[in-house]
């Protein structure tokens, strides 16, 4: 019997994939002396590189695409930037669906509603593996869409796509369609692909309790009656340059991401992308509603990323000890304030399962995180900042 087979390939430019895809299809070395011949990419790729050329060399061997611009790309511990990492997978094409949606006419709500119940329509229980343009501030709503559309709570993972941080046009792709507006799925049955994951960051919150007194969607403009941004500088000691543009965004939105409280669930982490210097707001990745009870969060250290592998041991503990393949969404936010210690984070990762592992930077990221008080359980699939995002796949 035939079963699922996951290779991660990676380069600096289609010719180096070209070679590393033919290697991986000419390998005579699989245990069983299967062929291996994929029928599903999951491509990340900087905006830097020739998408099309990438997406004409599949398309040559009948390969569907799942595929996000990113900044910064990685299988199993090595990092990229500027590059592409690519897995290939030899799954049987009547487990899977790969489906996309533009926002145009209908809005990112109405297409996540259309993309579930195409998910319902698909397989009697279906899973969302997502990637998403240019969609931020709709992060809520797409995992509301698919709910919606679905008729009730479902599994879904994934992450925003990301643009090296240019901040103007991430994209997500498949075969013979791309956009900044996109939203990419792919369905897979949970019938025969058993997946799970978690959304997890390891980051400690500071200070007391406090709330967002003043916040239209994802602008908070005041924390305890006072200036969101005046707020963040004095309380952490910082002192940021406004006037340096894009700084603002590795300072404040990557070292100091806020954490919303929650009950019996993990806090949801909320990532200031930009910053306002006239009415001193913080534009965040995401919705923060107005009353929200938030605080601070210390840099990051090494217990946070132990905190992120115990996370994940305990999903691999409790339901699922074996992966054929893996896939991990990361915040580009972590990437900036961990530093060089994000490879340590990805390598220890990759080791729990010890299977092969695609991953990139986003902008965003889906997924369930664990509760706050019970081991081992896990609360609702929601929009996350800040977030290591891990789906481990296993074919039953």
């Amino acid at each position: 019997m035939k079963f699922m087979k996951a290779k991660t390939i990676k380069g600096k430019s289609p010719e180096e994939i070209k070679a590393a895809l033919q290697q991986s299809m000419a390998d005579d070395c699989l245990p069983d002396k299967q062929i291996f011949k994929p029928t599903l990419a999951i491509v990340f790729i900087s905006v830097k590189q020739d998408r099309d050329a990438i997406v004409s060399l599949l398309d040559k061997e009948n390969i569907a695409i799942f595929g996000a611009t990113t900044s910064g790309e990685f299988i199993d511990g090595e990092i990229g930037e500027g590059s592409i990492a690519i897995m290939l997978l030899d799954i049987n094409p009547a487990y899977f669906k790969v489906l996309f949606l533009e926002t145009g006419d209908h809005s990112t709500l109405e297409n996540a509603s259309q993309l579930g119940a195409e998910g319902k329509k698909a397989f009697a229980n279906p899973a969302f593996i997502i990637a998403s343009g240019w969609l931020h501030i709709d992060g809520e709503h797409i995992v509301e869409g698919i709910e919606s559309g679905f008729g009730g709570e479902v599994t879904v993972f994934g992450g925003m796509a990301g643009d090296d941080l240019i901040l103007q046009a991430p994209l997500v792709f498949t075969n013979g369609k791309i956009s900044v507006n996109g939203l990419l799925a792919i369905i897979i049955d949970e019938d025969k692909i058993a997946i799970n994951g978690i959304a997890t960051c390891g980051w400690k919150a500071i200070g007391t309790t406090k709330t967002e007194t003043k916040s239209i969607g994802n602008i908070v403009y005041t924390i305890d009656d006072k200036p969101a941004l005046d707020m963040v500088m004095k309380y952490l000691g910082v002192d940021i340059d406004l006037d340096s543009g894009k700084d603002v965004v590795t300072h404040i939105g990557a070292y100091y991401p806020l954490q919303l409280e929650r009950e019996n669930v993990a806090p949801v982490m909320r990532t200031a992308m930009f910053a306002n210097k006239e009415d001193r707001s913080r534009i965040c990745a995401g919705n923060v509603p107005r009353g929200s009870k938030v605080r601070f969060s210390l840099p990051p250290d090494f217990e946070a990323i132990d905190k992120v592998v115990e996370e994940c041991a305990e999903i691999k503990n409790e339901k699922q000890p074996e992966a054929d393949a893996m896939i991990m969404f990361s915040c580009i936010s972590r990437h900036l304030s961990f530093g060089v210690m994000i490879r340590e984070e990805i390598e220890q990762v990759q080791q729990v399962w010890s299977a092969p592992m695609v991953g990139f930077f986003c902008y965003g990221e889906f997924g369930k995180s664990l509760s706050a008080r019970q081991a081992g359980k896990t609360g609702k699939h929601e929009f996350h900042n800040n977030t290591c995002c891990v789906v481990a796949l296993k074919e039953k």
